[in-house]
């Protein structure tokens, strides 16, 4: 098993186990309720339905404006492009000096008559 396959295997797992814990909770709050009322915290099913709503949403805004951000950021920091004339003149400037550079063209010798023939 490769590098990237483990890595690959331990993010599917840890995946299952959010998504499995994620409906358990939703859909079965008592249950989370008794879980965690082993640990002495007090809470209600309206309490575990919110937060099991409210922490994903968050989360995912919080990926959107990060995003944003990051995409602010590189436009901020990213020199502007060259403008196209600038480009096309840089173009044709390396055609004309590929031109002077060829050589003149030369002719093929033509073969003789004697090799034509077969």
């Amino acid at each position: 098993m490769s590098k990237d396959q483990a890595i690959g295997g331990a993010i599917f797992i840890v995946c299952l186990l959010v998504a499995i814990f994620y409906l358990v909770t939703l859909f079965w709050p008592q249950l989370f309720i008794d879980v965690i009322g082993y640990v002495g915290l007090t809470t209600t099913v309206a309490d575990v339905k919110f937060w099991i709503i409210a922490i994903p949403v968050f989360v995912a805004f919080m990926a959107v404006l990060f995003i944003g951000a990051w995409i602010g950021w590189t436009m901020a920091t990213t020199p502007p492009p060259k403008p196209i004339e600038e480009i096309t003149t840089e173009i044709e400037e390396r055609k004309e000096e590929m031109k002077v550079e060829e050589p003149a063209e030369t002719k093929m010798p033509e073969a003789s008559e004697e090799e034509r023939e077969p």
